[in-house]
């Protein structure tokens, strides 16, 4: 059965059941301050388990995209180590949301138990007798028993002999510290041969990390809530989460023993071989680089075409390090010393395009991403390659530091298992535990700075469906629904949820209002920002109100409130012109909008001319001097949205209906806060352009206020250099004149240079002494560095055998420089790099370079002497 036909015949039984068939949520999470990637199929669905808000169907079905590399669900390090974790997996679930005022609509353990049963064993015919399940024995520290309900369940299904108990580790399941929770119980398949089930049961080896003995469905019953003290209390309405491995279920369904020879992974596999011209199945070490890749480009493709480009920081650094970690299994085990991963991303879009269409429109944008990337860690690669053998030279004995190691690992992201691997191949051993010490340290110092520990939430009054007003009222009469108290780094913070709000909580690249909550006194309470968590507003405040059952007015900041609207608005203008003088391929990657200024990613090839971006900074204007009036729609069906002619992002979640933006020809979707009328903007006036990564650009811009500011700064500048410029009548002309000026004073200055040089070499020549065979010179000279390196090589074309070290003081700083000729290189192994890089230390510097030529700079001129002095021990 083709892996296609396996997520269609998932998706179309639970149909049959009443489910309500959604696609899958972007991997990616953009707005969720508690997670960065989707990492379990029931993610997209918090708001519901939390009871925040109500689903479109109490049953539904689909296949989530699913990224686990960081975090509590990290399996990166197992990746290609075995042959069924991954990094990027689809995950097929099916969900009932409990409804505490209709419970016949949803379900329960009953009907998920038997519909996961009937769908392994009627409709996709696995065999009964190597399926086991396993059921939760209770926990003590929780206080809960056997999950009776389940067993018995189970029991009328199979034999008991082939039901497991697990406890709190391998049977409860929880979303994380605090929230929703519930015992589960799992389906696991016994997939070896005759002769080895013979041998021994397959109950033994569940839950035991063996290969063929895998765990492919997970029924998790959603019956409790985790407070922050770690108590259960229930849920006011029980739930089903399930979730399936797709890629597992396809090598149970197509008689494989791994993962990798399905037909998920064998096209990209075949692919591999022929580009790095390494066999699958023939070496351990050369399978697990060939799976490393396999399982990584789909992540990391999928990644891209969400709009999540590699970076520094946050889900970026994490998507770097997956494809890093992919090019060093290619470097190390397969000999691919040039990029070649971007080229599976073809075979990828192909394969899977069908199911997941942003893969083939994203395809261009995941291929040059890939390719950019892959050829930047190749040359990190050779420059640490370089390192580490400067620090191999270094190391007087046999073990290399920890420390060291780790400042190439922190610094220039040279991985610490490739350095311990040439490390041995070199003779050499590694301080493993020094490294982990100071891995640690830094780990720790991370976590330090990012630590929040947040408590329980305090009911206050009822909230059955939080509103956002914010789009009509800028303050409002509100009563706290709950809150709860935040501990971070800089202290104690309270979180509060209104019974509707006018603040509108970061997203979509605009940032969260501020504003202030008002008592009945009169005093106020700073909001300092709004965020949204599991589809409730959360609202940021230092301290609590005195009364908090009393009814408050809130205030949302309206300066800050009008300048964010203004440059968002903006930000639709401009992609508009974008695609207007660029073409319809530009498409935005990535926003920030805040009140001084915005932020607009886009994919576009190349480099944009001042005239491009006059054009377009001129179409914006157009648009805002046409006072284009806001024509805006809610709770529009997504589809008829479409049709209408908005423009969607990808990477982007989208409900089934939405609401609709329109500035004359410019109609996008959008939840973000919006001018009036174009002419609210005044001005839009582009800042800088810049490349973010291969294929993508950014824009940066300014409007209103932050434009009025710009333009009086620019008139003052101007004002300025006129002063300066005796307050000539074109200063352009004057400042012409200057360069032209400037230019043949340079060329004056260099000539008399080279004169004095010239002078300076025959001076020299006389003072050349002979030590041990060598024509030794160690010199205080009145020259700039160019010049030196200049007269340097003039001396060694003339002498042989010539040790040359000079020293001279420029605007406070020392330098030295050495010159060495290439027969004593050769000879005597002498290295101008190690020489500078010693003698700097008396002028309190460092610096290095090739073994013939080299430079050393330092804050210690009075130090020139002693170095100059200290160079003859070289030769003697």
């Amino acid at each position: 059965m083709k892996s296609q036909e396996v997520r269609s015949k998932f998706l179309e039984f639970f149909e049959s059941k009443s489910h309500k068939i959604v696609p899958s949520a972007p991997m990616v999470l953009k707005d969720d301050p508690t997670l960065m990637f989707t990492n379990a199929g029931m993610v997209q669905f918090k708001e519901y388990f939390l009871g925040n808000s109500k689903a479109s169907a109490s049953r539904l079905t689909d296949s989530q995209k699913c990224l686990r590399v960081s975090g509590k669900h990290n399996d990166l390090e197992e990746v290609g180590m075995d042959t069924y974790h991954h990094t990027m997996f689809e995950m097929l679930g099916n969900w009932s949301f409990g409804d505490p005022d209709n419970s016949s609509v949803g379900y329960f353990k009953k009907e998920a138990i038997n519909w996961a049963w009937e769908l392994l064993t009627e409709v996709f015919k696995i065999a009964p007798e190597d399926l086991y399940v396993s059921v939760f024995e209770g926990s003590k520290e929780d206080k809960l028993g056997l999950d009776t309900e389940a067993l018995e369940l189970w029991k009328a299904i199979v034999p008991e002999e082939r039901i497991v108990y697990g406890d709190k580790k391998d049977n409860f399941w929880e979303m994380g510290e605090q929230g929703p929770c519930g015992p589960c119980s799992e389906i696991h398949i016994d997939i070896r041969s005759k002769a080895e089930k013979a041998k021994k049961p397959g109950k033994e080896l569940v839950n035991e990390d063996h290969p063929q003995v895998v765990e492919i469905w997970n029924l998790v019953f959603m019956q409790y809530n985790r407070k922050a003290e770690g108590s259960l209390v229930d849920l006011p309405a029980k739930h089903i989460d399930t979730g399936m491995g797709f890629e597992r279920l396809c090598m149970v369904l197509q008689g494989k023993q791994s993962n990798y020879d399905t037909d998920v992974f064998t096209p990209l596999i075949t692919e591999l071989e022929k580009i790095t011209k390494n066999t699958y199945g023939k070496s351990e070490k050369t399978d697990i680089a060939i799976r490393v890749i396999a399982d990584h480009v789909r992540a990391v493709a999928f990644s891209i075409a969400e709009g999540q480009l590699p970076s520094n920081t946050g889900a970026g650094y994490v998507i770097r390090r997956i494809l890093r970690r992919a090019i060093r299994y290619g470097f190390t085990f397969l000999d691919t010393k040039e990029a070649f991963i971007y080229k599976l991303v073809s075979v990828l879009s192909e394969q899977m395009g069908g199911a997941f269409p942003e893969l083939k429109s994203q395809k261009n944008l995941c291929e040059n991403v890939i390719k950019e990337e892959e050829q930047s860690f190749l040359r990190t690669l050779e420059q640490g390659l370089v390192l580490l053998e400067n620090i191999i030279a270094e190391t007087n004995n046999k073990t290399v530091s920890g420390k060291k190691a780790f400042e190439l690992y922190d610094t220039f992201g040279f991985p610490i298992d490739l350095t311990a691997l040439i490390l041995r191949e070199r003779g050499f051993d590694l301080d493993e535990k020094e490294f982990e010490t100071q891995l640690k340290e830094q780990k720790d110092r991370s976590r330090a700075a990012t630590q929040v520990t947040a408590g329980d939430w305090e009911e206050v009054n009822p909230l059955k469906q939080e509103a956002f007003i914010g789009y009509d009222h800028l303050e409002a009469e509100v009563n706290i629904a709950r809150y709860r108290k935040v501990e971070t780094k800089k202290g104690a913070l309270y979180q509060l949820v209104f019974t509707q709000s006018p603040f509108y909580p970061e997203g979509g690249g605009q940032v969260g209002d501020k504003g202030y909550l008002e008592e009945a006194d009169g005093h106020k309470i700073e909001i300092t920002d709004t965020k949204k968590e599991n589809n409730l507003i959360v609202h940021f405040a230092k301290s609590l109100p005195k009364d908090m059952k009393a009814p408050f007015k809130v205030v949302v900041n309206t300066k800050k409130r009008a300048a964010a609207a203004a440059n968002h608005t903006a930000t639709h203008l401009l992609h508009q012109a974008l695609r207007m003088v660029l073409g319809d391929h530009v498409e935005q990657k990535g926003s920030l909008v805040k009140g001084d200024y915005l932020r607009f990613d886009f994919s576009h090839f190349s480099k944009l001319s001042q005239e491009e971006l006059l054009e377009i900074e001129n179409l914006v204007n157009e648009r805002i001097n046409e006072q284009l009036p806001l024509e805006e729609q809610r709770e529009v069906p997504f589809k008829e949205a479409l049709e209408q002619g908005a423009t969607a992002l990808f990477g982007e979640k989208y409900g089934d209906t939405v609401r609709t933006i329109r500035y004359g020809s410019s109609m996008e979707l959008c939840g973000g806060t919006h001018v009036a009328n174009t002419a609210d903007i005044w001005y839009f006036k582009i800042t800088a352009e810049a490349a973010v990564a291969s294929g993508i650009r950014r824009i940066e811009a300014i409007t209103g206020q932050a434009a009025k500011a710009y333009f009086a700064k620019q008139d003052k500048v101007l004002q300025e250099i006129k002063a300066e410029l005796k307050n000539a009548k074109d200063p352009v002309k004057a400042v012409n004149n200057l360069q032209e000026e400037n230019t043949g004073l340079k060329k004056q200055v260099e000539a008399l240079l080279k004169d004095k040089a010239k002078n300076l070499k025959n001076e020299l020549k006389s003072e050349i002494s002979v030590i041990n065979g060598v024509n030794f010179l160690a010199k205080k000279v009145d020259l700039d560095a160019a010049g030196i390196k200049d007269l340097a090589f003039q001396l060694g074309n003339e002498y042989d055998n010539l040790f040359l070290l000079f020293g001279t003081e420029q605007k406070g700083k020392a330098l030295l420089s050495c010159y060495i000729s290439k027969e004593l290189v050769a000879e005597k192994e002498l290295h101008a790099g190690k020489i500078v890089k010693e003698l700097g230390k008396h002028i309190k510097g460092g610096g290095g370079g090739q073994p013939f030529f080299a430079t050393a700079g330092g804050k210690n001129p009075a130090g020139i002497e002693n170095a100059l002095q200290a160079a003859i021990t070289f030769v003697k």
